[in-house]
């Protein structure tokens, strides 16, 4: 049985299981174990999407914790396959919910990994990059998530042609930002623009 069809019968036994009360870890850990096992992309995308959706679910939460699957979707925001990234983008964007991955994601340095995730051409990456980051903004992160280039960055998307895109940048502009940090962006962004085409200096 090729990677791909173990990934779907894992998935298939699971949800039969999870009926009749099974044990969640031993998916969740046979779905890590495939992952880390395969060679397949094809495999790891499946199994990674099927981890991205468990981590929906409260109940999976410390499962989830106990294998370290937030700092395996950590590692894929750097991938070049660009369904990876969405997965794993996706699966840290459920995981974010939960407030103990969410301190062990901030110990990861994950503000910066999915900051970077902000300039992906998908624009599902996009969106639960922003939700995430909506989601690790405490005290003791406020000023790292608010940085200026994080704020021009909302503040384009909230021009952008799409409606999701445009009314989730407004949301996180509203919510995680005071009227000042926005308008020191605007500000910032306005003469950035004017100073567009020359050069910068050269030690």
């Amino acid at each position: 049985m090729n990677s791909v069809a173990n990934a779907k019968l894992t998935l298939k036994m699971w949800r039969k299981g999870s009926s009749e009360g099974s044990d969640r870890f031993e998916y969740l850990q046979t779905l890590v174990t495939e992952f880390q096992d395969t060679d397949s992309e094809e495999a790891k995308e499946q199994v990674l999407a099927n981890l991205a959706n468990f981590a929906y679910d409260p109940k999976n939460m410390e499962h989830l914790r106990e294998l370290q699957v937030a700092d395996l979707f950590l590692d894929m925001l750097t991938e070049e396959n660009e369904n990876v990234v969405e997965f794993g983008m996706g699966g840290l964007c459920n995981m974010s919910m939960d407030p103990e991955c969410r301190d062990i994601i901030l110990q990861s340095s994950g503000i910066s990994l999915v900051t970077n995730c902000l300039s992906s051409r998908r624009e599902e990456t996009v969106l639960s990059a922003i939700t995430t980051l909506m989601n690790l903004t405490k005290p003791s992160s406020r000023s790292e998530i608010t940085d200026p280039a994080i704020l021009q960055c909302m503040l384009r998307f909230s021009l952008s042609d799409s409606p999701r895109l445009r009314n989730l940048a407004a949301v996180f502009l509203q919510d995680c930002c005071t009227e000042e940090q926005v308008a020191r962006a605007e500000q910032q962004m306005q003469g950035q623009q004017t100073a567009v085409g020359i050069p910068l200096p050269k030690d």
